[in-house]
């Protein structure tokens, strides 16, 4: 990965948890637990999948930075979803979390020496993996929300 596209996705993972609030703003309170289509997330889960993912992403970056070859581990998210019931969960919180997680990733990733940009491990799901795919998971993952919330409320609006 160049230099200079790897800074515009630390920047963009910078910017996450901003463009997820902004979309967070547009949503009727009436809309926050409502789905598009069974099997579908609402922007409530929406949001408390993001504090769970940026946790288990937290980890991942700071053990392929330094432990050798590590196993980074998989999970079923929409098993997650169920079992931690997300729409009894706090989006207050949820957000809390997210923002904290990702600033203080981002100026942990901010200084790494480039060495630690092709550490690599392996996932369960998707085999070798390097901090450089992390990036590229990570950095786009709450812009991604953010488009879904807004599609959701897009979906919200035609329906109601």
């Amino acid at each position: 990965m160049e230099t200079s596209e790897r800074q515009r996705l630390i920047d963009q993972y910078e910017r996450g948890p901003a463009d997820l609030e902004a979309a967070l703003q547009e949503v009727p309170t009436e809309a926050l637990q409502w789905r598009p289509e069974p099997g579908e997330w609402s922007v409530h889960e929406i949001i408390v999948h993001c504090a769970d993912s940026e946790t288990s992403g937290y980890t991942r970056i700071r053990m392929l930075a330094v432990e050798p070859e590590p196993l980074l581990v998989g999970y079923d998210q929409d098993e997650w979803a169920t079992a931690f019931a997300y729409h009894a969960r706090s989006i207050d919180d949820s957000l809390a979390v997210v923002k904290a997680v990702r600033h203080h990733t981002a100026t942990l990733i901010r200084t790494f020496p480039d060495a630690w940009w092709d550490h690599r491990g392996r996932h369960t799901e998707s085999g070798v993996y390097t901090s450089e795919d992390w990036l590229r998971t990570y950095g786009v993952h709450l812009s991604d929300h953010a488009d879904q919330i807004r599609r959701n409320v897009a979906a919200w609006n035609a329906q109601h």
